[in-house]
Formats: structure tokens, sequence, C-alpha cells
């Protein structure tokens, strides 16, 4: 007996190498993994398919007829025999198609010819090329419709496909097109899950009843047969309506439980003492706290108030004031008698962090030493570049609590690093720490720490909803005063290539003017692989198993190459400076600390200024190779300029051509500086698994059916369920299969779930 647990061998049959790349390649192991692999689109086949423009190599599906079929006779090169060639016309709606199959034998090409006879439909996929003022399909494979001839040579058909049986006798409307790996295609698994589905009788019913029944949603076997083999448009709706409210039910009861659970934890208050630090912090303060500041932080102060511990996430946009928060939540903590920890990604950061907020704090920083204040407190820095030596020191005065605040990178998960009481963690740019990063900070307090979240990236209300939805969130959405404007240009050198000369001439006027520039490359040095932005948009977003050719054109700029040829060409006599990840960490600090004293004018450096850096007197930024970064990153990389009340300019140099979507996402980017609405445009341009933390967690994939945009509404309707659910019933003891959905997923999924 077949079921959902069987091994998906059991449907497979004995191809082995297609099912070793379906399981190796698609990671679908059961016969449930396989019913749940469901289509990415599907394809009508009683009309012909809708080609618009065609692209040279470029891969197409398509419905096409035979309007014309012939066999031809050539004389083999090779062997200098008689060989056959059967030429075939494919009509769409838009261009025809030409076709060649060739064969050694008479029989061979005859068969071919019945099979692909004048007025036969069929669905086609292969390459696509001109010649001779013609498109030509290469290497075509096909699935023709309705019964083929009789008597054949056998199951290899034209072109080496082998053909569906029974020529999809069984054939709808619409056709799935599956996603894909190479070596697998859409009808080898189009058969097996047509099989799956005749053999498999119980399809596990994981929404209760009364849930189906209040959001008008299928049971789970009807869904499944209209998801794989639909009539119409309107079945495929309400299949996919099924399954999107049953994928974001569970994830938001995973969330639900967690955020209950967090609740149940004791932690020890944090009320803030008799605030003297901060009280004297905030009378030294050259400006007013926004509104959003205030507000913001009486949240912040509410939480930290509790007996249970706080998980916030703390949203802005670039300059809008988050490291202040931050750092009066640190010091009432440290008003309560407690410690505070910074964790930040890289090294530049951590030191940008310290300088900052030593620099705010001023004498109030000083805590122990001569010349501080009376409430002062201790600031240290603890790196991983620091020697044995330089560690001592610090390393005893976070552990005795006379360090009130400790600022660090990876190096504080040490577990050489102690603290005397750890009440508070911010982590900075959460995206780049892993689950067990956080955990190895948080393990060090005596009980739950509180824990601040904060992201300089945008995250529209339901991402928040649903990747943070164990945490409060608070966003900062207005800049304090102050900040300029930031003009933000394409530069298409491709179209326009004298236009790079006005690129290094307009940095040039922002120097003489007294200011300075950053540069970003995507490379470091020439003999490397390009790094591109962590969210530059993938190789294959729809799962067809194709690849995009292989990048052509000049080398992208790599940060060694350009330092050399500005300095010797369009900037000569200007202070040009590098700055990497691959420098010693004493050589980054030193560089940094010039170009905030103002002794470098341009700074080339790599995406390691994304973040946290700060020099007000920087006006000018220019991104080479700027269609390498994702719509996020150029948006931070942007927010480094105009933080001095100064007016900012970013120029984005590229060679993408106009229309293409790297050119869209360019221009998307200079047409407003809003990160809640380039977010939005961010995340419709790429897969959400990616921006959900899967490559990190290594699920296979985080949301299947499910897109935080699209499906906001039933993101929602799922929430007010999953507390509903929980209320009556904390352990879903009345629903046992949606009960084992949500702890597979709290298992499987946690590298995401709890990327808090």
């Amino acid at each position: 007996m077949i079921t959902v647990d069987s091994p998906v061998a059991a449907v497979l049959g004995d191809q082995k190498t297609k099912r070793a790349k379906i399981e190796d390649k698609l990671g679908i192991r059961t016969v449930g993994d396989l019913l749940h692999h469901f289509p990415r689109r599907y394809v009508e086949t009683k009309e012909l398919t809708k080609v618009d423009d065609l692209e040279p190599g470029e891969v197409v599906t398509v419905v096409g007829q035979v309007v014309s079929s012939d066999v031809r006779t050539y004389t083999d090169r090779r062997t200098g025999r008689t060989a056959y060639r059967l030429d075939v016309v494919l009509t769409t709606d838009g261009p025809r198609l030409r076709m060649s199959f060739f064969a050694k034998g008479r029989h061979v090409a005859d068969y071919n010819a019945r099979r692909l006879a004048v007025g036969r439909r069929g669905l086609f996929v292969g390459g696509v090329n001109a010649f001779r003022g013609e498109w030509q399909l290469t290497n075509p494979k096909m699935v023709l419709f309705g019964p083929g001839p009789e008597g054949g040579p056998g199951p290899g058909g034209p072109g080496g496909a082998e053909d569906p049986e029974a020529e999809l006798d069984a054939l709808g409307a619409l056709y799935p097109i599956y996603p894909l790996t190479s070596g697998v295609e859409s009808w080898d698994l189009q058969r097996a899950i047509t099989f799956a589905r005749s053999v498999v009788d119980e399809v596990p019913e994981v929404l209760p009843a009364e849930v189906r029944e209040e959001h008008g949603l299928l049971p789970a076997r009807r869904a499944l047969d209209w998801v794989h083999a639909p009539d119409d448009r309107t079945q495929v709706g309400a299949a996919l309506k099924r399954y999107r409210f049953e994928e974001a039910l569970v994830t938001q009861l995973v969330l639900a439980r967690r955020r209950r659970a967090l609740r149940a934890v004791g932690a020890q208050a944090r009320a803030g003492g008799d605030g003297a630090l901060l009280a004297a912090f905030d009378a030294r303060l050259p400006f007013e706290l926004t509104a959003g500041q205030r507000s913001v932080g009486e949240e912040i102060e509410r939480d930290l108030a509790e007996p249970h511990p706080m998980n916030r996430l703390l949203q802005g946009e670039v300059g809008s004031g988050k490291t202040l928060v931050a750092l009066r939540a640190m010091l009432r903590v440290v008003d309560s008698g407690g410690q505070a920890a910074l964790l930040a990604p890289t090294e530049v950061l951590a030191q940008q962090h310290h300088r900052s907020i030593t620099a705010m704090l001023g004498d109030l920083a000083a805590g122990g030493m001569l010349g501080g204040a009376p409430e002062a407190t201790a600031v240290e820095l603890l790196t991983g570049s620091m020697t044995k030596t330089q560690r001592t020191a610090p390393l005893l005065r976070i552990a005795s609590g006379e360090a009130g605040i400790v600022i660090g990178t990876h190096a504080l998960l040490e577990e050489k690093v102690g603290f005397a009481d750890l009440g508070l963690v911010v982590v900075d740019e959460q995206h780049r720490f892993g689950v067990e990063q956080r955990a190895a900070l948080t393990d060090k307090a005596g009980t739950p720490p509180h824990v601040l979240v904060m992201t300089a990236t945008p995250i529209p209300r339901t991402v928040a909803m649903t990747v943070f939805g164990d945490l409060e969130t608070s966003t900062l959405s207005e800049l304090p005063a102050g900040r300029a404007p930031i003009q933000t240009t394409v530069v298409p050198v491709a179209e326009h290539p004298g236009w790079i000369s006005r690129v290094w001439e307009r940095v040039r006027e922002e120097v003489a003017a007294g200011h300075q520039a950053y540069v970003v490359c995507p490379r470091i040095a020439g003999d490397e692989l390009e790094q591109g932005g962590e969210d530059a948009p993938p190789d294959d977003p729809e799962g067809t198993g194709e690849k995009r050719a292989a990048r052509s054109g000049p080398p992208l700029a790599a940060v060694e190459e350009v330092v050399a040829e500005l300095a010797d060409g369009p900037l000569a006599g200007l202070r040009v400076s590098a700055l990497h990840g691959r420098m010693p960490a004493e050589d980054k600090e030193r560089t940094m600390r010039a170009f905030a004293a103002g002794d470098v004018d341009v700074l080339v450096s790599t995406t390691v200024i994304e973040v946290g850096v700060d020099v007000a007197n920087a006006t000018a930024m220019v991104l080479l190779d700027a269609d390498r970064f994702g719509v996020s990153q150029l948006h931070q990389l942007r927010g480094r300029v105009g933080r001095g009340g100064l007016p900012g300019l970013c120029l984005l140099v590229s060679r993408a051509e106009a229309g293409t979507p790297a050119r869209q996402r360019l221009d998307a980017v200079a047409s407003t500086t809003d990160g809640f609405e380039l977010s939005r445009v961010d995340l419709e341009q790429r897969r959400e698994g990616d921006v959900l933390g899967a490559s990190q967690s290594g699920f296979r994939s985080s949301l299947q059916n499910l897109r935080v945009l699209r499906d906001e509404k039933t993101i929602v309707a799922a929430r007010r369920t999953a507390e509903a659910l929980l209320d009556r019933d904390p352990d879903l003891a009345t629903a046992p299969a949606l009960a084992a959905a949500v702890q597979e997923m709290e298992l499987s999924a946690g590298g995401y779930i709890e990327k808090s």
C-alpha cells in the first residue's frame, strides 16, 4: 500500500537516473513531497501559445501545431551514405518555429513524420535561435497530444526525447509546468504525480473542518486534484487559496507559540533605577529627539520593565536614529545595575559603533577613569583581530561588570567572554547572524536577557509579521532634522560611454567644495569571482532547471584596480585610499579614521561600508557595476551620504541595457528614497525563500506557496485564526494533524523561524 510517507521510488518506476535527480536536486524524498511539488504555471492545451518577441538562446515552452512535415535525404559527410532529415514547421500564436530531426534509416524518418504529421499539436520545449531569417527550435523535447501512429521503431522519439505513455490520453485543458532540475522534464513529474494521485487513498487533512468552513477552503483531497489536474483557472485559484492559507496558518501558529513561550519565561526587570546616567545623557544631547524616537523609546522602556524578556525588532530608514534609540535602552539597563552588549557583523561596523557611542557619551563613557562623570560607565570594544594582550584588560572589565556597555563582533560569542550581569543584547543588522550565534550571546546571561534586534533594511508589515512574527515591531519612519536630500542618477555607460568622464568630474567638484566621496566596487581584486550583493537576483528564479548565460562583457570593477586607475587618471592629485575585507584590522581602522578625519578625499571600497559608517562630510557615492547589487543594498549604500546636512549625490554606473530587470532595479532606486517602497520592489523581484533565509538555514525552501506581499490578507487572517485556536486549545490536542504540521515546521524550518 502506497501512502504519502512511502519513498518516492514507489511511484517513479525503474528510472534510476531521474529518480536520483528528483531526490537529490529537487529534495523530493517521499510520495507526499512529490504530491506537494506544485506547478509553477499552466499551459493552455486547447489553443496555441502566444509567443512574444524571442531572444536567441532563450528556452521556450509552447503549445504549437505542425503545419509542415517533410522528409529529405542528404549525404552524410562522415560515412558517405544516404541519411534522412525530417524538417518540421511549427505554428504558434506568433512566430513560426522550424525543427529538424536526423535519422540514419528511412523507416525511422517516416515514423517520425507520421508522429509529427500536419495538424498534430503538442507541447514543445527547446532553445530558439535565428537562422537565415527563420526561428529554429533546437534540440526540442515534446509531449504530443492525442494518439500517435502504431508500429513505431521504439520509445526514442525525435530529438531523443522519451514520449509519455499513451501520448497523454488524459490530457486536460491546462497542462502543468513544474519546477525542474537538469535531466528531469515536466512530463516526468506529471506522470509520476498522476500515478501517485491514483494509488494514494488517504490525503492527510491538516485544516480542521471549522477552519475550512470559516474561510471557504477546499478539503485536502480535492485541492490536491485541482492543483495538479485542473479543468480551468478557477479550480487552480481555489486549490492555491487553500494551500496558501494552510501554510500561513502553520507558520503563524509556530510564531504565536514562540511568542507565548517567550512571555512565559522569567527575566529580570530593568526599570532604570534612579535613571541618573540616562538623564545625564539626555540633558547633553545637542538636539531634540524626534517624535518617533521618543515613542519607540517609551515602548522599549515599558518592555524592559517587564518580568519577561523583551524581544523587539527596531527597523527604520537609513539615518533614522536607530543607534541613538538603542543606546538609550542600553543606558537604562546600566542604570538598572546590568550590562548591555551590542553585536555587530563586521569589525568596521563595531569600530564605528564604538567611536560614535563614546563620542555621544563623552565623559559619561569614562567610568572609573580620571575625568569621568559621576554617573559614567565604561564602554569596551572586543573584536577578533585584537591580540591576547589587547583583550586581557577588556575581558576583566566585562567579567567584573565595570564595563556597562560592550561592543563587539563574533568575538563576543567566544566561551572565554563572561559577563557579570548581561541584561540587554542589541543585535545590529540581524540578518547577518544565525540562530546559534545569537543564542551563544544570550546564553551568557544568568537570566534570559532582553533582546533588541535592529535592521536598517525596511521590512513591509507582512514580512515582519511572517519572518519576525515572534517579535514586537517598532518602526522609525521619520528622519532626524538635518538629513539632506540625495539625488540618485543612473549612468548607463553602455549607451553613453563618455558619461563616465563626467562621473569623475562630479567627484572632483565635490572634493573641490571641501567634501569627500565613496566609490564602491563589487570585487576586491581582478583575479577573484565577482562578489555582487547578497540580495542580487538568482540564476534560476523560477526553478526551471535552466541557468542564465554566463555574464559577458568587460570584467567587473575591482577595488585594487580602480584605486590605481583613479589615482593615476581622472582623480590624479586627490587623496585616494582603498578599504576592503582582506585588509588587516589595524589598516582598516586606520583608513576609516583617516577618512572620518578628512585626510582621505575618495574612499574606494567594497560593501564593507554598507551599514553603520557615518562620515558627515561625505556627499558623493559612485557605485560601479551597480546592477550587481540588490535594491536593498543599493539603498543602504546610498544612505552613507547626505548625513551631515549637505545634499548627497549617488551615481549608479552600469552597463545594463534599458528595459532589462537589472536596469529596472536601478531605475526604481533612482526614483525614490523611500526604503519601504523599495523593499516592496525588491521583494517582488526576488525569490522570497532567499529573503526568509532559506539558504542560511539549510532548509530546502522556506515559503512554498505563500508570498508575503501578494497574500497579505491571507497572512493577517491566518494570524487571527492561529491566536483563536491557541486560546481555545494551547496544545492543539483537538487538531492532531495540524499539531503535527506545526511541530514539523518547528523542527525543520527553525533556521528561518528563529531568525529573530
